[in-house]
């Protein structure tokens, strides 16, 4: 399907699951149309080959669903109190209307009696006006021997006309009509959160280009035009600032409550705002490409993604419908045909049967419950790629972390530069600048700015045949002598000695402290040892702490420093376990042996080094997504800021989530059960398994947007 062409488009009106996949079926089956699929969670559809709205609302017609381009903008009514209002008496016709006739029924029940014509025909009306659309596709599907849960309403209606059972008949269709409006509310409450993203960035900026101020649609934005962004203003493009500064609230992106400063050649995103300074900025994305676009259609992706819950409810539901259509018709006719009992009573239990196994609290239970939770961590600057790493993250137990950018800053610092024997510091500093300015090791700008402070010229240094050392180090050639710098090793193996033992304990102490220690030398003896250290992060003991107290049994950092200098770390931070000297692709191995033990296992790192890590563990997770797209692209979980703090809030969430799915699981199957059991001494009625079915559908919504009232600080 890559080569075929494909179009996007935002579908309102979805009452239930089974009426998306039924439009998904109608869509397929337009001329042009070679496949589509539809998102249910993010109300969208993807269309393979050629259509256009007409014939896709058209398609929908038995919904009433209204369509358009994923990209085009919902005009802003002008008053829209009057607009809400017009809303609503047009939403809410066939149930108002359905419900006046059905009062009408009710007050001719009791003046006129239960046989009379207007009675009827009261009754009647009310189910016409409420269940047109259901009797239109039941019908449908019934001819096509389709049955789902519009199928089974359909029969039970039918049945309970042909029994006289016309007070019931209406009172089932309008109920099922609220009970479809309450799964359609629920899930645009669900989805809210995204839509909140929608609406943040403007749909204008101000832009200089040639020479000359003017208002533009974002869509009209070209890449290198400047946007001017005064204070208190939006940003409506991502781009590069290169006049002003600034302190910019980024929160929209990536849940920081504190906002960052901006100077010329820091990267600004769209919806982020502009607090006090003037700022211009150089496009550098399309609209449809900015950082907010990338992540609201990440997250709209990841809403199609079914977790395994939901995989279960679908594959269960499609055996529990025919099962609850061979149990009615049992009930129907064996007590007749066994025990002489009343055919009429009997095909109305039969029919009440139908209506409780109406799986609309089932279908519903689990989609509602993902879709809240992935919006509501997206409002908090967490990126969650999918109802299985939502489960996934909600029953881990076990967490390892990369060290360096992830627990620690990641910006290292010199804290001791020992030079020994007769060594010139400043030339002998020069030659390790040249040296390390070629490498891209990341403690590697330590001692660059560690050069630069000292005001040593070394960038002209003329540096022959350098090379990397894997896992050990970096050489060069100046003035015809080999340099290395690098661990001890590294010169175990260069000298033609082993490293002197004052050497050692000089390292070790180092190490002991927290710092790792680099020699510097030739293959004729050492002559220096630099220390740098990397600063932990102030929130990383917290994170920890929070960790254990949700009960993540262990926590192991991985490094590639030296023994001494993780366990220095390790024992500040508080992690249970510390692997320290290791390659990438020893971290990769230990995260498989880590999981073999475990079960399931969560890597936190930068997305970047660490992805062969993050792909293997059960649920990746990538620090400081909004900088980079290698962090969205390879990790399941994105931090969207540089928060570890996010993390705690990222496994409560998760499992908040797991625990209101397996309620709300538990609950819709348990209340049918309860309501068939009731067919057992005769006491199932119509409405009390319509009502059933309506109040388990309402309290499982509820319990899943309680969702979204899960906070980082709770």
């Amino acid at each position: 399907m890559a080569d075929q062409e494909k179009a996007v488009y935002r579908v309102e009106g979805f009452s239930c699951a089974g009426c998306a996949g039924t439009f998904e079926k109608k869509v397929k089956n337009l001329s042009g149309v070679t496949d589509a699929e539809v998102n249910f969670g993010a109300a969208k559809i993807t269309v393979y080959g050629e259509t256009n709205v007409a014939e896709l609302e058209k398609a929908g017609s038995f919904e009433k669903l209204k369509v358009r381009p994923e990209h085009e903008r919902v005009k802003k009514a002008s008053n829209v109190q009057e607009q809400n209002h017009l809303s609503f008496i047009q939403k809410h016709a066939t149930i108002i209307g359905s419900l006046l006739f059905l009062a009408f029924g009710l007050l001719s029940l009791v003046v006129n009696g239960e046989d009379n014509l207007v009675t009827i025909l009261a009754f009647a009306s009310s189910m016409v006006i409420g269940g047109h659309s259901l009797f239109k596709v039941g019908f449908m599907n019934l001819m096509r021997l389709q049955f789902d849960m519009r199928t089974l309403m359909t029969v039970a209606v039918i049945g309970a006309t042909i029994i006289g059972e016309w007070t019931e008949g209406a009172i089932v269709v309008l109920l099922f009509a609220i009970s479809e409006e309450l799964e359609r509310f629920s899930m645009d409450r669900a989805r809210q959160s995204i839509r909140s993203l929608m609406d943040i960035a403007p749909s204008e900026a101000l832009i200089k280009r040639n020479g000359q101020e003017m208002t533009v649609a974002v869509e009209d934005i070209r890449i290198e035009d400047v946007m001017i962004v005064k204070p208190g203003q939006k940003l409506a493009m991502d781009g590069v600032v290169v006049g002003g500064n600034s302190s910019i609230n980024q929160a929209a992106i990536t849940g920081e409550s504190i906002p960052v400063e901006k100077q010329v050649n820091d990267h600004v995103y769209a919806g982020t705002l502009n607090e006090e300074g003037f700022l211009e900025v150089r496009v550098t994305k399309h609209v449809e490409d900015t950082m907010i676009s990338k992540v609201i259609q990440l997250v709209e992706d990841a809403q199609a993604e079914k977790a395994p819950s939901q995989a279960f409810v679908d594959r269960f539901a499609k055996y529990y419908t025919p099962a609850i259509i061979g149990v009615a018709f049992l009930v129907a006719i064996l007590p007749p045909l066994l025990a002489g009992a009343s055919w009429d009573t009997w095909i109305y239990q039969g029919l009440a049967v139908l209506v409780v196994g109406c799986p609309c609290a089932l279908v519903i239970s689990t989609p509602v419950a993902i879709v809240t939770a992935i919006g509501n961590a997206a409002k908090n600057g967490v990126l969650v790629k999918g109802g299985v790493y939502l489960e996934e993250a909600g029953r881990l137990r076990a967490i390892a972390f990369d060290k360096t950018g992830t627990l620690t800053k990641g910006v290292p610092v010199v804290t001791d530069f020992t030079t020994i024997g007769q060594v010139n510091e400043e030339e002998l500093l020069t030659v390790i600048a040249a040296l390390e300015s070629r490498s891209q090791h990341p403690l590697a700008s330590a001692v660059i700015k560690k050069a630069e402070q000292a005001k040593v010229s070394f960038k002209n240094v003329e540096m022959k045949n350098f090379s990397s050392i894997t896992g050990k180090g970096i050489k060069g050639e100046f003035e015809d002598t080999i340099y290395y710098i690098g661990n001890k090793n590294l010169f175990d193996e260069v000298l033609a000695t082993s490293v002197p033992s004052e050497l050692h304990a000089k390292v070790e102490t180092l190490q002991q402290q927290g710092k790792t220690a680099l020699l510097v030398g030739t293959s004729k003896g050492i002559k220096a040892v630099i220390a740098v250290a990397d600063e932990v992060r102030d929130s990383s003991k917290e994170v920890i702490e929070r960790l254990h107290g949700l009960g993540i049994k262990e926590t192991i950092m991985l490094t590639g420093d030296n023994h001494g200098t993780a366990q220095a770390i390790g024992n500040q931070i508080g992690v249970t376990h510390v692997q320290s000297e290791l390659m990438p692709e020893d971290k990769l191995n230990y995260i498989k042996s880590f999981t073999r033990k475990h079960g399931r296992v969560a890597m936190v790192g930068d997305g970047v080094n660490d992805a062969p890590a993050l792909a293997a563990s059960t649920v990746g997770i990538a620090m400081g997504g909004a900088g980079t797209d290698t962090a969205l692209e390879t990790a399941d979980v994105a931090l969207m800021g540089d928060d570890l703090r996010k993390l705690p809030y990222t496994i409560k969430l998760s499992r908040r989530a797991l625990t209101i799915i397996k309620q709300n699981i538990s609950f819709s199957l348990g209340i049918k059960l309860l309501a068939l059991l009731l067919v057992l001494p005769g006491w199932l009625t119509l409405w009390i398994a319509i009502l059933a079915d309506v109040g388990a559908t309402l309290l499982v919504t509820a319990n899943g947007i309680r969702l979204l009232r899960v906070k980082e600080d709770d």
